[in-house]
C-alpha cells in the first residue's frame, strides 16, 4: 500500500513549523501542554493551518470522527498501538477461519525516547483473536521494560477489545468463570491473562481510530503484521514437498541415532538374506538331472 505524502504543521509546539515525518513532529509536540497539531496532504493545507486559515480542501469532519480519531493524545507519556489481522479464505457467508489461513498480530510502543515494535504471526487463527494477542503481548512487554507505572494510551481500531476492557465485558466473563451469558468464551485463555495483567497499570487510557485509514502509528502496526503474514508458512512448504532421499547425512545419522534398535536389526536381516539365496542356488544346482 502506497501511503499519501504527509505534511506535519505544528502550530503550537516546541519548534512551530512544518515538518515531513512523525519522529520530527513528535518531538516537538509529546509532552507539550496545549500542543497544536495536524496532518496534511499539501503543503498548501498545511501553511494554511499554521496561518489559523481553515482548510477548504479538506472535507469537513463529522461530529463522530472529531471526538473518536482525534490526533496522538499529548497527556501520556507512552502511546501504544496494536493491530490483529486475518487472511481469512473461508470469510464468505457461512465460512469459517481455516487451519491453513495466515493471521498476525503488532504492537508499537513509543517510549519518551525510544519506539519498540513486535509482531508473530499464527495459522488458522480469527482476527479477533490476533487483535487480542496484539493487546496482550503489548501489555506483557509494558511490564517487562518497567513502563507499567507510567500514563499510557492504547490506540486500537478494534471495537471488540476496548468493549470488553472498557465497557465491563471483562469482568462479566470472569464472574461466569470465563464464559458468556449465550455459551463459551472465544480465546478465554487470552482474556485471562489480560485479565491478570491489567492491575499491575496504574495510569491505563483508551482511544478508538479507524483501521487501515489517516492515523500513522494504526498504519504501521498494520503493514508489521501484513509483513509477517507475508513471511509465514515458506518453511513449511518446503519441508511438506522436500524429497525424503535427499535429507543430509547428518539428519540421517541423528534419526538413526533415535531409534538405535531399529538400526541393528537391519544389518543382520540383509546379511541372512544373501546367506539364504546361496544356499538355494547351490539346491537346485544339486537337483539338476546331469
Amino acid at each position: 500500500m502506497n501511503l499519501a505524502q504527509k505534511y506535519y504543521a505544528v502550530r503550537r509546539g516546541r519548534k512551530p513549523g512544518i515538518y515531513r515525518t512523525w519522529a520530527e513532529t513528535q518531538a516537538q509536540v509529546t509532552g507539550f501542554s496545549g500542543a497544536q497539531y495536524k496532518s496534511f496532504t499539501s503543503a498548501s493545507a498545511a501553511d494554511a493551518f499554521m496561518q489559523g486559515q481553515a482548510t477548504p480542501s479538506a472535507p469537513k469532519a463529522s461530529k463522530a470522527a472529531r471526538t473518536t480519531t482525534p490526533a496522538h493524545p499529548v497527556s501520556a507519556a507512552i502511546t501504544v498501538y496494536t493491530d490483529g489481522g486475518s487472511r481469512n479464505t473461508g470469510n464468505v457467508a457461512g465460512g469459517h477461519v481455516r487451519t491453513g489461513d495466515k493471521a498476525a498480530w503488532a504492537y508499537r510502543i513509543e517510549l519518551p525516547a525510544d519506539v519498540v515494535t513486535g509482531s508473530d504471526g499464527e495459522f488458522g487463527a480469527s482476527n479477533n483473536r490476533m487483535e487480542i494477542m496484539a493487546f496482550r503481548n503489548a501489555l506483557q512487554k509494558l511490564v517487562d521494560l518497567n513502563q507499567n507505572q507510567t500514563s499510557i494510551v492504547f490506540v486500537l481500531d478494534s471495537r471488540y477489545v476496548l468493549n470488553a476492557v472498557t465497557e465491563g465485558w471483562l469482568a462479566g466473563w470472569k464472574r461466569r468463570g470465563w464464559k458468556r451469558s449465550a455459551g463459551p468464551l472465544a480465546n478465554a485463555e487470552l482474556w485471562q491473562d489480560v485479565d491478570r495483567l491489567l492491575p499491575q497499570f496504574t495510569q491505563l487510557s483508551y482511544q478508538w481510530t479507524k483501521g487501515h485509514a489517516t492515523n500513522q502509528g494504526n498504519v504501521f502496526v498494520d503493514h508489521l503484521l501484513n509483513e509477517t503474514m507475508d513471511g509465514m508458512g515458506q518453511e513449511r512448504h518446503h519441508a511438506a514437498v522436500k524429497p525424503v532421499a535427499s535429507r543430509p547425512a547428518a539428519l540421517a545419522s541423528s534419526a538413526t541415532a533415535k531409534h538405535p534398535q531399529a538400526a541393528s536389526s537391519q544389518a543382520p536381516l540383509k546379511h541372512t538374506t544373501a546367506e539364504q539365496s546361496l544356499a538355494d542356488i547351490a539346491k537346485g544346482l544339486r537337483d539338476l538331472p546331469f
